[in-house]
């Protein structure tokens, strides 16, 4: 089985070496037909287009044929985060303050695991949520299994003039 915390380590370099940061890397879909998932974006719009997934796309081919982190065959996923981005990084929580998310715990907290609300930023390494129940919630960042903000009326301002219609991709399938 595949690390994949060791493989967006050893990609993200790459990622940063052509002025975009790493959001996510995932491994998706089943053994027989996977997928490897990584989402970027230009730290100035927080998207990319259809030119900045060519561009992450043939890097890290490149870097995944010479370094051949990945057994078997899959296919390699480049995309932006879109509007209704996931949240994976603490920073992600600050910079998106004011806007509503939902919020999976991996254990849950009393009787609840999932939580939605505006994020109202972080209080060092705890995101701060004010529930749609009116409460406000504090949740430890390690203790947070995804994220992701709800698509608002707010966020597609916030987002315009960037696409409302998700994610531009390149996909591009690995054989060994």
């Amino acid at each position: 089985m595949t690390d994949i915390a060791a493989v967006s380590k050893q990609i993200e370099p790459e990622v940063l070496s052509l002025g975009y940061e790493l959001v996510r890397v995932a491994m998706i879909g089943g053994a027989s037909d996977p997928t490897l998932q990584v989402m970027a974006e230009r730290p100035d719009t927080r998207q990319l287009d259809l030119a900045d997934c060519e561009a992450i796309s043939r890097r890290l081919s490149d870097w995944l044929d010479a370094n051949d982190p990945i057994e078997g065959s899959y296919r390699l996923e480049v995309s932006s985060p879109g509007i209704d981005r996931p949240l994976t990084r603490l920073k992600d929580y600050a910079d998106w303050a004011g806007y509503d998310a939902r919020i999976s715990l991996r254990e849950p907290r009393g009787d609840r695991k999932q939580y939605s609300g505006t994020l109202q930023g972080l209080d060092r390494d705890t995101v701060r949520l004010r529930g749609k129940d009116g409460q406000d919630y504090e949740l430890p960042f390690d203790d947070i299994s995804s994220a992701k903000l709800l698509l608002t009326d707010k966020l597609i301002a916030a987002t315009a003039p960037l696409s409302t219609e998700g994610a531009d991709k390149i996909i591009q399938t690995v054989e060994e």
